[in-house]
């Protein structure tokens, strides 16, 4: 393949364009805020599946005393019903002793259902606390994903205006160059990362190969306007006066 040195030459500036669009693809992809987006939010699935086991256990709280406290009012009612009775004096004294045995067993009977209900609602503040503490997380958590998605997303506009810039530089010098040379530098560009490279002081900078005599000789031997790529990774060899040749 034919092509004037000088078209060869801009190669280069193609080369420099692409190198600097794969750049920007490279940064997108690996950029630190992606790593750190995805720990905070994982860390914060997390905690909002803990915060909806405290709400979930606080509210299965909240029913278990009020059952608790409907059924000490119940015991109460009854114990006013007995108290009633015996003081009414119209019961026969057998009666009022079996009024009395209940009254007793109603005094154990919400003895205990009064400390059961202390110890739920004991369970429940501690509870209440866990619910406040993990929502604060939560919210700290959402705030600090906000941050760094702020900062992505800054990040990505300025990727954005690199590549448009770049982007438009290309389509500028894309229309110089025949289509066999253009095509040529997209095939080898596409399989090896990098489609033309300047030879400087005999080597290759697309692979920092330096050449041995034999591949010197050939170079020298070939003609200005040829067009020759490198034997080790296929770039095609921009020749100037720093090649050394």
């Amino acid at each position: 393949m034919k092509a004037e040195p000088a078209v060869q030459r801009q190669l280069l500036e193609l080369a420099k364009v692409d190198a600097e669009l794969s750049r920007v693809e490279h940064r997108r992809r690996t950029m630190p805020e992606l790593a750190e987006i995805e720990g905070i939010q994982k860390t914060l699935r997390e905690l909002r599946d803990t915060a909806i086991r405290h709400e979930t256990a606080a509210s299965d709280l909240d029913r278990e005393i009020a059952r608790q406290e409907k059924e000490i009012e119940s015991v109460r009612a009854r114990e006013d019903r007995d108290r009633k009775l015996i003081d009414g004096g119209t019961l026969p004294a057998k009666q009022v002793a079996d009024l009395q045995h209940e009254l007793e067993t109603l005094a154990r009977r919400q003895s205990a259902l009064e400390d059961d209900l202390l110890e739920l609602m004991e369970r429940r503040e501690a509870l209440g606390l866990d619910v406040q503490r993990t929502g604060a997380e939560v919210d700290k958590t959402e705030q600090a994903l906000a941050d760094v998605e702020s900062r992505r997303d800054e990040t990505l506009k300025d990727l954005d205006t690199t590549k448009a810039r770049r982007e438009e530089d290309r389509a500028k010098l894309v229309p110089r160059f025949p289509e066999g040379l253009l095509k040529l530098y997209e095939r080898v560009r596409a399989h090896k990362g990098i489609g033309a490279a300047l030879v400087r002081a005999r080597k290759c900078l697309a692979c920092n190969m330096e050449f041995d005599r034999n591949t010197v000789s050939e170079l020298k031997a070939a003609a200005e306007d040829e067009v020759v790529q490198c034997e080790n990774c296929g770039a095609i060899l921009v020749r100037t006066v720093e090649s050394g040749l």
